[in-house]
């Protein structure tokens, strides 16, 4: 069976394509080749909603849709909704890392507290609806690390790990990622409404 991920990004199709395999082998996840809907909502779900709607409206399949970022204690969340555009319109990866790590400069390590969200939304071509989020938590390091992952990952050290020898998420292996990143867990708390598929 196809569900439709409601994104351009094909690093996200592959990621979703290896976490739901893990429980659901029999869905596929397939880009979105339609129209960008305007992701003028503030919150996570408000953005996933529109962008899973949208999908499956356009495609008639049931539709996924994750709207994610990163959200900084010392930031009061932020950047938050807007973490793919911290830096501006232009959706600079590299640049939304470099301003966050300058804005962090001179905030000491017990300030540097952090954590990734995902909301999920799972749009059917019926009008059923449905919304899942998972949150992983961590802290900022002060320098990017690892060629793996893609966004904020080179700066972010996921909890639970063992002292010295820590790693940010650009360390880690694809399926280190994907076992605890904030999208495996939303996706989790998805699965018993796929299994209805």
């Amino acid at each position: 069976m196809r569900v439709v991920l409601a994104t351009h990004n094909p690093h996200k199709v592959a990621e979703f394509q290896q976490i739901v395999g893990a429980t659901r082998p029999d869905l596929e996840v397939v880009g979105y080749d339609g129209p960008e809907p305007v992701e003028d909502g503030i919150t996570f779900a408000d953005n996933a909603l529109i962008k899973a709607r949208a999908a499956a409206a356009h495609t008639g399949l049931p539709a996924l849709a994750d709207d994610s970022g990163i959200c900084v204690d010392v930031l009061g969340g932020s950047p938050g909704v807007f973490s793919a555009y911290w830096a501006g319109q232009k959706k600079d990866a590299v640049a939304n890392l470099e301003l966050l790590l300058d804005q962090l400069h001179d905030i000491a390590e017990p300030h540097r507290t952090a954590h990734f969200t995902s909301t999920i939304a799972l749009v059917m071509p019926t009008g059923e609806e449905h919304v899942v989020e998972g949150i992983w938590p961590g802290r900022l390091a002060r320098a990017a690390s690892g060629g793996g992952g893609f966004g904020y990952d080179p700066i972010f050290i996921p909890d639970g790990q063992s002292a010295g020898a820590e790693r940010t998420v650009g360390d880690l292996t694809a399926a280190e990622k994907q076992s605890q990143s904030h999208r495996a867990r939303a996706f989790a708390e998805l699965v018993p409404l796929l299994a209805r598929l």
